[in-house]
């Protein structure tokens, strides 16, 4: 009877890794990244203000998530805790593009890596007269953070 009630499935297949962590907002940095709207962003700008009659010191953001490039401002006290998305940022080696418009890729241990799209722009133009019509060796560097992942640049292949 009592190992019935144990009968437990787990459907979760990650490390169970936090896409974010948190970090007070005086603790940010220019450069650094933080969530805003649910979207992860690089911070370009941020200015404190002083303390009021009534209060904290404010932080005011200015941030670009990284996958859009779209601006987004917060204002937020400098006491209050933020999210900090986790960003890796890792190169491979482009062994294909797909007909469909995906990525064929090789990381240094050999695994491949099928599922990131040609990134619309100037990247993925690149990526298409290196690979395609001057038939380089290339390496791109996919940026993932909070679920999401992007090709964010291309380069030649060292010999």
């Amino acid at each position: 009877m009592a190992d019935e009630a144990h009968e437990v499935t787990f459907e979760s297949a990650d490390a169970g890794a936090s896409a974010t962590y948190p970090m007070q907002c005086s603790a940010l940095r220019k450069n650094g990244f933080v969530v805003i709207k649910n979207r992860p962003c690089k911070i370009v700008d941020m200015s404190t203000s002083k303390t009021g009659k009534h209060g904290h010191a404010k932080v005011h953001l200015v941030a670009i998530d990284i996958f859009t490039g779209k601006k987004y401002e917060d204002l937020s006290p400098s006491t209050h805790n933020m999210d900090v998305p986790n960003v890796s940022r890792k190169e491979y080696q482009l062994l294909d593009v797909t007909d469909d418009g995906f990525l064929s890729l090789m990381d240094d241990s050999g695994d491949t890596k099928d599922d990131v799209k040609v990134p619309e722009g100037e990247v993925g133009e690149r990526i298409n007269k290196m690979f395609k019509e001057e038939e380089k060796d290339c390496n791109v560097v996919i940026l993932t953070s909070m679920g999401e992942q992007m090709c964010m640049e291309v380069k030649e292949a060292p010999k």
